[in-house]
């Protein structure tokens, strides 16, 4: 089984666990995710499977986007509602004092990763190092935030919602704690759903619910997306039967007997009958490099 499930992950479990549920549904060794999701947060997690794996080190870097919730006034350590409560302060901001700091995070910001996250350093998850106490130096990331819609808001209790665009590698919970921060008042993450992630939006993703009764009905192959689906960010070049066979082979193909766009770069490589078989790179060599061979 080979390609992509485009899956709406649920609350209260990891990534990790996302994908094994995943891979004893659908009885498939290889399976892989393409980016972490907090286990309180639900929506896109696009799952590998088979020979796909075998190209997410090779996806394009995609804008992501979020519908987050969060509440003035409250402090916690890992940034969002499930951690331990440092601090609470009065609450003396309205709604349009939220909209007008709001503004000032649009653009290219820095933003330090928090430590309840996936990133490594020195070997090390940063998580890792939170649960047993340690807090190291992190270096501050730049990030690009495209536009923040306040969807709902409420003074009262100081809670709003919030739908963000932004670049790979924003963090949203450090988004609001930064906010929260400029208000002079803290802020807390309560809710986060992803809404697209590698080009793929939340209204083409399936429940493990969905997944498993597809399996069971036999129809698991139209809830699979082909995995150059998740690629199409990259040009496309068409080779004859007799280069498609070399390609597939490992072999490199002459710059001089193709029709490429003249470009350096990664490319989508077909064959004759339309077929997908795989990435290949343009450099300085005069030839198409392979880099990923499709083994559908």
């Amino acid at each position: 089984m080979t390609g992509i499930i485009l899956l709406d992950k649920p609350k209260d479990i990891t990534s990790f666990g996302a994908v094994a549920r995943v891979r004893r549904i659908c009885g498939e060794k290889k399976c892989g995710h393409t980016g972490t999701l907090d286990p309180m947060a639900t929506g896109v997690l696009t799952v590998m499977l088979g020979g796909a794996t075998r190209f997410i080190e090779l996806l394009p870097s995609h804008n992501k986007a979020y519908r987050a919730a969060f509440r003035l006034g409250t402090v916690t350590d890992t940034l969002d509602i499930t951690g331990k409560v440092l601090e609470t302060k009065e609450v003396n901001v309205n709604a349009a004092q939220v909209k007008e700091k709001i503004n000032g995070f649009i653009g290219d910001i820095s933003q330090l990763p928090p430590m309840y996250s996936a990133v490594s350093v020195n070997g090390q998850r940063l998580y890792d190092l939170a649960r047993k106490g340690i807090e190291v130096e992190r270096e501050a990331r730049q990030v690009t935030v495209f536009s923040i819609d306040v969807l709902s808001e409420n003074e009262e209790s100081g809670e709003y919602e919030i739908q963000v665009e932004c670049s790979s590698g924003t963090y949203v919970r450090t988004l609001i704690s930064d906010l929260g921060e400029a208000l002079g008042c803290g802020a807390v993450m309560t809710e986060l759903r992803r809404t697209k992630a590698n080009g793929f939006e939340i209204e083409n993703a399936v429940t493990l619910e969905q997944l498993e009764e597809a399996v069971k009905s036999g129809s698991i192959s139209e809830l699979l997306i082909p995995v150059d689906h998740a690629l199409e960010e990259y040009p496309v070049i068409r080779v004859s039967e007799a280069q498609a066979k070399r390609f597939r082979n490992g072999g490199e193909l002459s710059l001089e007997r193709l029709c490429y766009p003249r470009m350096l770069g990664f490319f989508r490589v077909y064959d004759p009958e339309g077929n997908f078989i795989g990435v290949g790179e343009i450099g300085q060599k005069d030839c198409l490099e392979i880099k990923r061979v499709y083994m559908g």
